[in-house]
């Protein structure tokens, strides 16, 4: 384990916990595998199927940020992370095993940290097309609110241009 990486986790997260050492793992896994070095731009995809704390050590790591696009959320709640070369398309979908050991929380850390990767984690081949590079959308003005909003995300509603705070869902109670 890269003791240095760990630290740098630990302090843009702000604490050690379990949640982190499940990122740091998966990225330590995909680092391997893939032959990763820190994405600069959108050199490397990560999709991850949660918004928990080894989130963190993914943009610490690979440098996949929501910023540039290239850390991408999909909430399925689930411990998984997809990392893809976007040169080659080259892929892993990394899964946290379940686990019936009763431990406390530094014994969880540890174990996650430490134990043998197939006990902790399963390594699976990305089975999804590669995500398009982030795109830079225009502006509209909403027409209730007054603020900016990109305009893939604007509604229309009663013929007027509105963001998705300001627009109204129609349900009919379903």
């Amino acid at each position: 384990m890269n003791k240095e990486l760990w630290k740098r986790c630990v302090e843009f997260h702000g604490h050690e916990c379990s949640g982190l050492a499940i990122g740091f793992r998966a990225c330590e896994i995909a680092s391997k595998k893939l032959n990763l070095n820190f994405s600069k731009d959108e050199e490397i995809v990560c999709i991850t199927e949660n918004d928990a704390c080894g989130v963190d050590a993914v943009q610490v790591i690979t440098g996949c940020t929501m910023g540039k696009g290239n850390l991408i959320f999909k909430d399925r709640g689930k411990m998984a992370f997809s990392f893809i070369k976007r040169g080659t398309g080259e892929g892993i979908r990394v899964i946290l095993k379940p686990t019936n050991r009763e431990m406390s929380r530094e014994e969880r850390q540890k174990y996650i940290l430490e134990a043998p990767i197939d006990d902790v984690f399963e390594i699976k081949p990305v089975n999804m097309p590669l995500p398009e590079k982030a795109r830079i959308f225009n502006s509209i003005i909403c027409a209730e609110c007054g603020e900016s909003t990109a305009e893939h995300r604007i509604r229309i509603q009663n013929g007027k241009m509105v963001c998705l705070d300001c627009f109204r869902e129609y349900t009919r109670g379903w």
